[in-house]
């Protein structure tokens, strides 16, 4: 069974790091460093707000939990929010690659992590590997069937 969005801990969690609107990939990464046995997680999303295009998107997982630390600035509850995760990191591997990034892009920001190429693309913008695309495509179809279902 995949992991479900667990709000009431993702809501403590963003508060306890300050969570900040726009920042999903820095507070996924602040929160995972203060739990112990949780990973990383990118990917994308898509909520139910009549947009519905896929958002890329990272957040922990716990367990059988899905802890969302800038699910306060989404506005919205678990049963309008899908998670499509494209790659985990331990927190040992998130640290490390981390540090590479700053090492060789020291200009850019560290976050997101695509991992190793080649790289995908989708539209005009380049992404991870093929597990990467798997995910944008199945947010793709999550979102096609949510504007289907509204046109109904």
């Amino acid at each position: 069974m995949p992991p479900t969005l667990n709000e009431a801990l993702s809501l403590a969690m963003a508060k306890q790091i300050k969570g900040k609107a726009g920042a999903p990939f820095d507070n996924a990464h602040r929160a995972v460093i203060t739990l112990t046995g949780a990973t990383y997680v990118q990917g994308f999303v898509v909520v139910n707000n009549g947009q519905d295009e896929p958002i890329e998107h990272a957040w922990i997982e716990l367990g059988n939990d899905i802890i969302d630390p800038t699910l306060p600035h989404i506005n919205k509850t678990q049963q309008d929010i899908d998670y499509f995760p494209a790659q985990s990191l331990s927190i040992k591997a998130l640290k490390a690659s981390i540090e590479e990034a700053q090492e060789d892009y020291p200009d850019d920001p560290p976050l997101p992590i695509y991992g190793a190429p080649p790289y995908e693309y989708y539209g005009d913008v380049m992404l991870g590997g093929k597990d990467y695309a798997n995910a944008y495509q199945a947010a793709v179809l999550k979102s096609k069937a949510l504007k289907a279902a509204r046109a109904e």
